[in-house]
């Protein structure tokens, strides 16, 4: 298990047994002929927790690569496409209670799989490793903000922040 201890001033794990789809944020591990995709713990720190879920297609239904198949409240407005192409399997768990999906991320609350219409194995190695993984984090306001200082760190962040703070309403 690969540990950041302060991201966006809270300690996360990222398991070496999975892979990532870096731009959203999912992780991704093979389960014998699907493939099941989650959300990692930085990225539902990033987007402030999951608030509620939707299903935007059928269960059962043959999803196209970068259709998007999950709608997420989180602290804004999240969709979620699926990376590749295949028949899509939802949880039923996470839909009933999203809070699953924060406080065990890499097990229960996984969101959604896929019988890939490709082999699973070939499916599952376009995705990245854990170290490039983490790689992309570096970039993201958890790491450039590893304190968790409200206002984030960049000027405009801070000055907005500030401003809001010293208003009178």
């Amino acid at each position: 298990m690969a540990v950041i201890e302060k991201f966006l001033g809270k300690r996360v794990e990222i398991p070496e047994d999975c892979r990532y789809h870096a731009k959203q944020g999912l992780w991704v591990k093979s389960d014998d002929k699907e493939i099941v995709f989650g959300l990692t713990e930085p990225a539902i720190i990033l987007a402030a927790g999951i608030n509620d879920l939707d299903w935007l297609v059928q269960e059962g239904q043959t999803v196209m690569e970068g259709e998007d198949v999950v709608f997420a409240i989180t602290g804004k407005i999240l969709y979620i496409h699926t990376p590749i192409k295949g028949k899509i399997h939802f949880n039923p768990e996470a839909k009933q209670s999203p809070s699953v999906v924060g406080n065990d991320p890499y097990r229960n609350g996984w969101l959604f799989s896929i019988h890939p219409d490709i082999d699973p194995a070939r499916a599952l190695h376009s995705f990245a490793d854990t170290q490039e993984y983490i790689e992309s984090l570096k970039g993201t306001d958890g790491c450039k903000n590893p304190e968790g200082l409200k206002g984030g760190v960049s000027g405009i962040c801070k000055a907005v922040y500030s401003g809001i703070r010293e208003q009178k309403i």
